[in-house]
């Protein structure tokens, strides 16, 4: 068990204070990641929380609670105990206990199968810390309640207590200000072990179990959800159960490589399509057809796209079916494309009347093969849709147009109501998944736009699950709205075929809800993130979230910044 020389008075005094925790890294958010651990080692235990800690102290995640249970061990921390141990040192190895130095405070404390361990690794600020250690007491306090055990606390010593027994204690490490160690709850430990110490250097008081106070046998399992409930309850927080191997995607130092297994395609990026999306689906690839028309939606492998077909939209892919780079991600051919198509620009906007659309979403193969990228090619589609529907607004999804501003003034000129760039993923794996773009291009292809036409709705997207790491991507998200980005969208990435580089990680929907709360948090006027989010899905939903005021000017107090040009003349 863990004990800290934290006073209890001191914090039922201070227990008014909110529940809102703030610091220098923020706002603590409403969600805690939960992860049951089931039996492990007290110092892989302690390799997690440090490494969880400084992913904590990097902004790279957010709060975790771990649930363990340990071998038998005694830890001894900061404030000495070595005497508090009073077996020798063949009866511990005789009853298989170990004996380990810990960090956190407090003297000689034993933990074993049987006992519920919990490791909160928060963000807490120092005028906060009493009144947390109250709140994990507590919990522990409201699990009992459950069980019919009157828990409560002794003025004279921390942890919880069962007249005048310790069935928990609470033991912490602070650095940098995030929490380790935390709360051990007795429900069927072996108690003969804690006869081998002097519990937390207390020798007049007893120690008990859940299990000894009923005269009956209580499952860990059980017991560590009442004590989840009251933990959500008292820190009025939600709880997000995650596995391991998720938290271990958000830590990871290096990219997994290629030759990595991947995992099973999960559960919840699998949709049932009706008979009638089908049907729908079908008469919109036969328009297409019939006008001799591409949309990204099938060159690649889009997995809404009977959605998206069956609600009558599309995202149009201009200027062929053959792309002049090879991103690695993407399941468009590549190769030498064919010449111009004049008439492309009118069928399709005779597409988008048929379609009855409202919002007309046209993309690009990419073309350096043309003197202008291809952006004559935009700027006459984009004032065809005009044409023929007056009503309805345009998205353009551009490439980088290798740089070139000639061209993007040219799209620029003909009137897109909003200007889609996407970065795709984070800079350091664009050598691998983006070889032939630039990281700060695509931000200046961004930028350069609001720049120019600050009333221009941008826009931009990144995928997961290509080995980026958790701080990477939330660096992508700050320097997107450096250059005033106004939209974000963010989605799995999955392989479309064994040609394209595979999965590292599939990211689980909690994972892309937490990400969501980050992006509002920076000021992003609309997000969209989810496993099966595209660029361009729901766009015209994400228009409307993402409008900028009537008068086109940005809020007061925001302008656009301004970079050294990574763009050419």
């Amino acid at each position: 068990m863990h004990c800290e020389h934290l006073h209890p008075a001191r914090a039922w005094r201070i227990r008014g204070r909110s529940d809102r925790t703030r610091s220098g890294r923020g706002a603590l958010t409403h969600s805690v990641r939960i992860l049951r651990l089931g039996i492990l080692d007290y110092e892989e235990a302690s390799r997690l929380q440090e490494e969880l800690a400084a992913a904590r102290a990097q902004g790279a995640i957010d709060d975790v609670l771990l649930l363990v249970q340990h071998p038998p061990v005694i830890t001894v921390g900061r404030g000495g105990g070595w005497d508090d141990i009073l077996a020798s040192r063949q009866a511990l190895r005789r009853e298989g206990v170990q004996v380990l130095a810990t960090d956190r405070g407090g003297k000689a404390t034993y933990h074993g199968p049987g006992q519920l361990v919990a490791y909160p690794v928060f963000e807490v600020p120092a005028a906060e810390l009493y009144r947390f250690v109250w709140r994990l007491e507590e919990a522990a306090i409201r699990a009992l309640k459950v069980y019919g055990l009157a828990a409560g606390r002794l003025e004279e010593h921390p942890g919880v207590w069962v007249d005048g027994q310790k069935i928990a204690a609470v033991g912490l490490a602070v650095r940098d200000g995030i929490t380790r160690h935390g709360l051990a709850l007795n429900v069927a430990p072996k108690m003969e072990h804690f006869e081998l110490l002097v519990p937390c250097g207390i020798s007049d008081r007893g120690v008990t179990s859940i299990e000894r106070e009923l005269g009956l046998a209580v499952g860990v399992s059980e017991v560590t959800n009442h004590f989840e409930r009251a933990f959500a309850s008292v820190f009025a927080r939600q709880m997000v159960p995650v596995e391991r191997a998720e938290l271990s995607g958000l830590m990871r130092s290096e990219p997994a490589s290629e030759s990595e297994p991947v995992v099973t395609q999960p559960t919840w990026l699998w949709r049932a399509i009706s008979r009638e999306a089908e049907q729908a689906t079908d008469r919109v690839a036969r328009l297409l057809a019939d006008l001799g028309l591409h949309t990204v939606c099938q060159e690649a492998h889009c997995p809404n796209i009977a959605e998206c077909f069956g609600q009558h939209t599309a995202t149009f892919m201009i200027l062929g079916d053959t792309c002049t780079r090879g991103c690695r991600f993407c399941a468009v051919h590549h190769g030498q494309p064919q010449a111009l198509d004049a008439g492309e620009p009118q069928r399709l906007a005779q597409a988008a009347e048929r379609l009855g659309l409202r919002h007309v979403v046209v993309t690009s193969v990419t073309r350096d093969d043309l003197p202008d990228g291809g952006a004559g090619q935009f700027a006459t589609t984009i004032r065809a849709v005009r044409r023929r529907l007056p009503g309805a607004t345009v998205e353009v999804l551009v490439p980088d147009f290798a740089g070139s501003q000639a061209a993007l003034q040219t799209v620029l000129d003909a009137g897109p109501d909003v200007w889609n760039h996407n970065v795709e993923t984070v800079p350091r794996l664009y050598g691998r998944v983006r070889p032939q773009a630039n990281y700060g291009r695509s931000l200046e292809v961004l930028a350069w736009c609001k720049t120019q036409a600050p009333h221009v709705i941008t826009k931009s997207g990144l995928m997961l699950g290509l080995g980026e790491r958790t701080a990477e991507v939330l660096r992508v998200l700050s320097d997107l709205r450096g250059v005033s980005c106004d939209v974000l969208t963010m989605g799995q990435y999955l392989q479309p075929t064994e040609r394209q580089l595979p999965v590292t990680r599939y990211v689980p929907p909690q994972e892309f809800g937490w990400y969501q709360e980050k992006a509002e948090a920076m000021g992003f006027r609309a997000v969209a993130s989810g496993p099966l989010v595209r660029s361009s899905y729901h766009a015209e939903a994400l228009l409307e979230m993402g409008h900028l005021p009537d008068d086109g000017m940005l809020p007061a107090g925001v302008e656009p910044e301004t970079h050294s040009s990574a763009l050419s003349e």
